[in-house]
């Protein structure tokens, strides 16, 4: 059979639009498949997210205090089943306690039951109660129009926390830990040096002498068997001469309480450190643990 050249050259195009045709469909069909995998995948991603959030969401715990001077404290409580220790975490000035957040869920991570709390004035300890336990008809509480003896009156803060933990969580003084940040380090120090059956504060940026908390005295007053360690950064714009004070601090532990110290060159002041210098939380554990 024989074809003229021009069936031939037709008989070739409607091949090669066939040809076309196919391949544009599988293509689609294949640009389809791909966009539902990669659909499922991030509907995948999202219930992961929604998960992980969902699981921390439940094992942290809003609650509030009352102090003895009838102040009500706003804490989060990071839970944990049968903890090997606590922490007690005082943010500095003018943070809240969430600026303890990252820090709170990796020590929860491994297995250490932590309370951050709003210090009276600030986030949301901002009323006063009755005895009964009703709210007062007092201004709302404001860090920013504190004397320094309003200031020194958050050391009761901290005892509420620690009166919590003891009757609510089964912790004992000895495994109780303080983190504290700036004013947070100074009031931290203070609770031991005051309070010999606590062990171990971790102090980030503690001064010489915030609103009143003066730390050269509560240092000199630690016992044999506490332990404290001193965390400050050289480029630390709130004190400058920070990172000499703790030196000067450091220096003054008296013997047989053990000590560390770490002055980094960058890194900030307070909480900041440990968002700028993420292995500083190693040296923490291994502190606490020491």
């Amino acid at each position: 059979m024989h074809f003229r050249k021009s069936t031939i050259s037709a008989i070739i195009i409607l091949v090669s639009l066939a040809t076309i045709v196919v391949m544009s469909g599988l293509n689609f069909l294949f640009k389809t498949q791909n966009y539902a995998d990669n659909k499922q995948r991030s509907a995948e991603n999202i219930s992961v997210n929604q998960r992980t959030h969902q699981r921390l969401s439940a094992s942290m715990e809003k609650i509030f205090l009352t102090t003895k001077d009838n102040i009500k404290i706003a804490a989060n409580l990071y839970k944990v089943e049968n903890p090997i220790g606590w922490l007690v975490l005082v943010h500095m000035m003018p943070a809240t306690k969430e600026s303890f957040n990252d820090l709170a869920q990796k020590f929860q991570n491994l297995g250490y039951e932590s309370m951050a709390i709003d210090l009276r004035g600030h986030g949301e300890s901002i009323t006063q109660t009755n005895a009964d336990g009703t709210q007062t008809n007092a201004e709302i509480l404001d860090y920013r129009t504190f004397s320094d003896e309003d200031h020194q009156k958050s050391i009761l803060d901290l005892e509420a926390v620690v009166d919590y933990l003891i009757k609510n969580r089964k912790a004992t003084p000895d495994k109780i830990s303080f983190i504290g940040a700036s004013i947070g380090a100074n009031l931290s120090l203070q609770y031991i040096s005051e309070h010999p059956e606590f062990k171990t504060a971790i102090l980030l940026s503690p001064g010489l002498n915030y609103r009143g908390i003066k730390t050269e005295p509560l240092v000199k007053n630690l016992k044999a068997g506490q332990k404290v360690f001193f965390i400050s950064a050289t480029d630390d714009v709130n004190n400058k001469n920070n990172s000499e004070e703790n030196k000067r601090l450091y220096s003054l532990v008296p013997e047989g309480v053990g000590k560390n110290i770490q002055i980094y060159q960058s890194g900030g002041h307070g909480t900041d450190i440990l968002k700028n210098q993420p292995e500083l939380i190693n040296l923490i554990l291994e502190f606490i643990q020491s």
